[in-house]
């Protein structure tokens, strides 16, 4: 999602969730502040089924918004993430 430069907060962001199947599916290593953006969005439901990929999580609209916020700050920028106003299961 944005360059990690070394000794910045990373973590590793499981493509399909651990606890829908995904525990020896690939993962990708996200800057911490976007990994906690994606949880704070997306259900694991909506992960697993829809966002399982990179580039579908980059173009999801609930997350644009944040990305570009994020790529205005400095590459090692990190702050606490609040869960998101529009995620509500789909079944509302």
């Amino acid at each position: 999602m944005r360059p990690i430069p070394p000794g910045a907060r990373a973590s590793r962001h499981h493509l399909v969730p651990r606890l829908k199947g995904g525990t020896h599916a690939g993962t990708v290593l996200l800057h911490h502040i976007c990994h906690q953006a994606i949880h704070a969005r997306f259900t694991e439901a909506e992960l697993a089924r829809d966002l399982a990929d990179p580039d579908a999580l980059r173009a999801e609209p609930r997350l644009a918004g944040f990305l570009s916020w994020v790529a205005g700050k400095p590459p090692d920028f990190h702050a606490p993430t609040r869960a998101a106003r529009d995620r509500t299961p789909k079944w509302r």
